[in-house]
């Protein structure tokens, strides 16, 4: 991933009268790890949400290395997220699953046949190409839907509480294949 510099500024987000998020600024340097800590239903999934472009701020700014992207809609962002429940396809193996994030963008056959085992590789599924979602562990999942994450190598990944579904072992290994995958 190349990264990329994120800048808020003055986010605000309300849901009718109800204010989720007022006036959060801060800055997160390119390459840097950078981690939302808060009590449930603080904001906390909303703010990468509006990060992402799947919400849009009720005011503020986003900016991607200088440029507000809030008019931007999600797929011209450069940013991808990891959700905490996977958001596997269950009829899709696991090849099929990270190769699908390079079919929706039309890229060729070729360059995903080339790329996809890489990615399998980097995140430890080797020999599991051809298992279905339901035929792996969570952790297992879990390197998938990161796999398919980082496969058209977004600037921006955004991990939404990705161990949050795993025991603390599997939960170490991820977030250092997610330390691995920034290096």
């Amino acid at each position: 991933m190349n990264g990329s510099t994120v800048r808020l500024v003055n986010i605000s987000k309300s849901f009718g009268d109800f204010n989720v998020i007022k006036n959060v600024s801060f800055n997160i340097n390119k390459g840097e790890f950078f981690s939302l800590l808060g009590p449930s239903g603080c904001g906390k999934t909303t703010l990468l949400r509006i990060i992402a472009g799947f919400e849009d701020p009720t005011g503020g700014a986003v900016y991607l290395d200088g440029i507000n992207v809030v008019p931007n809609p999600p797929h011209k962002r450069h940013v991808n997220t990891v959700f905490q429940n996977y958001a596997l396809f269950p009829h899709l193996t696991v090849f099929e699953n990270i190769a699908f994030a390079m079919e929706i963008v039309g890229m060729s056959n070729r360059e995903i046949k080339n790329t996809v085992p890489k990615v399998i590789e980097l995140v430890g599924l080797a020999g599991k190409e051809k298992n279905y979602p339901d035929q792996l562990s969570g952790g297992e999942q879990q390197r998938v839907a990161i796999a398919r994450a980082v496969v058209r190598q977004p600037k921006i990944l955004i991990a939404d509480e990705p161990t949050g579904n795993l025991d603390p072992k599997h939960s170490w290994d991820i977030v250092r294949l997610l330390e691995r995958i920034n290096q």
